[in-house]
């Protein structure tokens, strides 16, 4: 290796990896584009350059300690090509006058672009914006303060103007997503795609054409007036004589949320687990019913509002997302009875004990003052570290049992 090799290859030790070196120098360029604003500069017509860019140089000490280090130094800068050096001269009392890089300034987008090796990039970055122009300006402003997600997109740009053009045409327009009727445009791009389409869409669209309590990508179609996959309930009523079909007594119905919330049953009193297995063996209970559960969502079971009129109990797992979704059922419900999720069920089938990942630690203001000490006892880990009773490890028999008394 020889001496300017070497003392190049030295950069990152000692007093000189406070000097600015060409990696610098790039490593500032590409800040500039990681953050977006070389392409937003093209989307708003507001230059960045000439660009000044950070230059850390050696000390007066340095310059004497260190010359032959400090003129690698410069020819290493020197060398730099699309950027631009100011130099200024120095009067050493030793070394006499030298020309020591004072300033790095980068003039204009393409020399930074060059040294980034981002033409096609910009190419491409162009041609969404002319696209735009031409179709949609309204989107202009978007491009501007998202321009790397509009490079991300810009093999799909066309398409994306195509769904947005076709819903200024359709607004709300009742329609399942496999309807749309577009040339090139498939339902499965406008599904993979929602997200990005939500944004535009609520800038080109009129508001009365946008559903606001509808958010996220989930609720996409609802947002936008298509018509979406209906949400469906699963349950089975427990006793025979209570039956909505004819047939067997194993039945294992589900309904759309709107034919379930019609539901006109003889039943007084409804189950909720979230097992499946455990809603499949829930025994026969005379006028009763047990309802697979739905986790945190239980938005579409609130349109049922018949079950007002019935006592409702949830049983679920005894840890704190059991407690939390108890919680929040009751939030809709707030009769509802908690199933098997006491201290004694917990401390009777100890040895089935699990570890619950990512344990829930905000408050619970529904609980009731034992399910909150239990809670409480889980979270703050006073009967172990993240500890959990999944409802399928309690035996059968304790389940009747407990139906038994109520």
């Amino acid at each position: 290796m020889n001496t300017l090799s070497h003392t190049i290859a030295e950069t990152s030790r000692g007093p000189r990896k406070r000097w600015t070196h060409s990696a610098d120098v790039h490593a500032q360029l590409e800040k500039l584009w990681a953050r977006g604003d070389l392409l937003a500069s093209l989307a708003t017509g507001v230059s960045l350059f000439p660009q000044r860019l950070m230059l850390k140089a050696p000390t007066a000490r340095e310059l004497t300690e260190r010359f032959d280090e400090v003129r690698a130094w410069i020819a290493e800068l020197r060398a730099l090509t699309h950027c631009r050096v100011e130099l200024r001269e120095v009067h050493h009392r030793v070394l006499g006058h030298n020309a020591i890089p004072a300033e790095i300034w980068i003039d204009t987008l393409d020399d930074a672009l060059v040294m980034l090796a981002k033409q096609h990039d910009a190419l491409r970055f162009d041609s969404v914006l002319a696209r735009t122009q031409a179709r949609q300006p309204m989107l202009l402003d978007w491009i501007a303060k998202h321009p790397l997600r509009a490079l991300a997109l810009a093999d799909a740009w066309e398409p994306l103007l195509d769904v947005v053009a076709w819903m200024q045409a359709h607004p709300r327009p009742n329609v399942y997503l496999r309807q749309v009727d577009i040339v090139g445009v498939h339902s499965k791009f406008i599904e993979a795609h929602r997200g990005v389409l939500a944004e535009l869409l609520d800038i080109i669209l009129p508001s009365a054409a946008i559903d606001v309590a509808a958010t996220g990508v989930g609720q996409f179609a609802r947002r936008y007036g298509f018509c979406d996959k209906p949400s469906r309930i699963r349950f089975r009523v427990l006793d025979p004589a209570c039956a909505i079909l004819p047939g067997t007594n194993m039945q294992d119905v589900t309904l759309d949320v709107d034919s379930f919330a019609h539901l006109k049953l003889k039943v007084t009193r409804v189950f909720i687990t979230e097992n499946e297995i455990n809603f499949l063996s829930f025994p026969h209970l005379a006028a009763s019913m047990v309802v697979f559960g739905a986790g945190y969502g239980f938005e579409h079971l609130a349109q049922a509002r018949w079950l007002m009129h019935c006592k409702i109990y949830y049983w679920g797992d005894i840890d704190t997302h059991g407690f939390a979704i108890l919680d929040q059922l009751r939030s809709h419900f707030a009769h509802v009875e908690s199933l098997l999720m006491d201290r004694a069920t917990f401390d009777k089938f100890k040895s089935h004990w699990s570890a619950e990942e990512k344990p829930v630690l905000r408050d619970l203001p529904r609980l009731t003052d034992a399910e909150r000490a239990l809670y409480d006892d889980l979270r703050d880990r006073r009967v172990g570290s993240n500890v959990r009773l999944e409802q399928e490890r309690i035996a059968f028999g304790w389940l009747k049992q407990a139906l038994a008394g109520l």
